[in-house]
């Protein structure tokens, strides 16, 4: 609802790498802007292990705080419900101190609910952004659901999406089709040379990327995917693969010790993790080349899709997701089958079907949605189902 511009104080929420990769556009319209202040708290993933993406959010944002809620090396789903309850008490202590105007969040992660919870409970106006999209993930449809039932303003990546949320009973006027922000700017991104394309991978050569997350299956599926996916790129004649570390959800140290393995066999690079704009130079250096990726990442449906990479996508972590561009599914880990759906998703590359995720100026949308909408105007936050 549109009201006279005001300064007004936005927090942003980033839990992992690469919804942090997603929110940068957003966050960098947002301190663009001339009547919003930025806030940033980084979360989740980032602050475990080396802390190596926690690093990269205070170089882009240095007056970003940390709220800790995992604990290193606890992965199982318990350990997940645990977390969140610690999440939801410090971001509530953190947003009593910031008064936030806006609390904004993206997705469908456990740091993503516990933010939009303690900002709900508390009274602090929540902006979701990718409600409705459909994924199965391991918890993800039902949390991105509950998260946009928790939220105030809906910041949804298609029309599909919006109309989801509007269903689930999310009156239509706080609901708006504005993209997502994973398109933004990548018409900017330049490919890599070969030199350089070599280099990130430690100086081996690769002719493909392997992003293979967990998701929510039991140990002997998610190991057998692992060792099919980097078989059936070998059977293809696709490798050397260039294989990424799968995320921090349940079942992480199932995958990662099986492409340890495998990567070792195959005398392929293994690599930690590529900040966005490096992963994004690979994906533009592999689109030019019909190199593919294979995995079960969004990357795969979203970037990837819009920049022209032949996407082989693996198992149900994506189910329900909106398609485009040369991707292939393979239902189930099966070495021959992964081989046939690269050759395959090869042969759709270069042709340019219609994208559903918007026109890559999403961040300026949701920033200008934030600027021009009443944070406290009663039809907002009074939640109330509209039938």
């Amino acid at each position: 609802m549109p009201d006279a511009p005001s300064t007004r104080n936005v927090i942003v929420v980033t839990g992992t790498r690469a919804e942090f990769g997603l929110l940068l556009p957003v966050m960098r319209a947002i301190d663009a802007h001339p009547t919003l202040t930025l806030h940033v708290i980084a979360t989740g993933t980032h602050l475990l292990q080396s802390g190596a993406t926690y690093r990269e959010v205070k170089a882009a944002f240095p007056h970003a705080i940390a709220v800790p809620m995992q604990v290193d090396g606890r992965r199982t789903r318990a350990d997940d419900a645990e977390a969140t309850g610690n999440g939801i008490t410090r971001f509530a202590r953190v947003f009593a101190h910031n008064g936030p105007d806006w609390v904004v969040v993206l997705g469908d992660r456990i740091e993503v609910f516990a933010a939009a919870s303690a900002a709900s409970i508390g009274g602090w106006t929540v902006a979701h952004i990718h409600g409705g999209d459909r994924a199965e993930g391991i918890a993800d449809e039902a949390m991105r659901h509950a998260i946009t039932k928790l939220s105030h303003l809906h910041l949804a990546a298609t029309s599909q999406s919006a109309q989801r949320i509007t269903k689930m009973g999310e009156p239509v006027e706080n609901v708006h089709c504005v993209g997502s922000p994973a398109i933004d700017a990548l018409t900017n991104v330049t490919a890599f040379s070969d030199d350089e394309a070599i280099k990130i991978a430690n100086g081996a050569d690769w002719r493909s990327i392997v992003l293979l997350h967990p998701a929510g299956l039991d140990e002997a599926h998610e190991r057998a995917w692992a060792r099919t996916v980097l078989d059936g790129i070998a059977q293809a004649d696709a490798g050397p693969a260039l294989v990424l570390s799968p995320n921090h959800d349940a079942g992480r140290d199932w995958i990662a010790n099986e492409l340890d393995a495998l990567c070792e066999t195959h005398a392929w690079p293994r690599v930690d993790h590529l900040p966005r704009e490096t992963f994004l130079r690979a994906l533009k250096w592999c689109a030019e080349a019909r190199f593919p990726l294979v995995g079960n990442s969004s990357a795969g449906l979203i970037e990837a899709a819009a920049l022209g990479v032949p996407v082989v996508n693996l198992g149900p972590r994506q189910a329900g997701r909106e398609r485009a561009g040369a991707l292939v599914d393979v239902e189930s880990p099966d070495t021959s089958a992964i081989a046939d759906a690269i050759s395959r998703a090869k042969e759709l590359a270069g042709s340019s079907p219609a994208h559903p995720y918007g026109d890559g100026n999403t961040g300026t949308r949701i920033a200008e949605l934030l600027a021009s909408t009443d944070p406290r105007a009663k039809t907002l936050l009074r939640k109330r189902n509209a039938y």
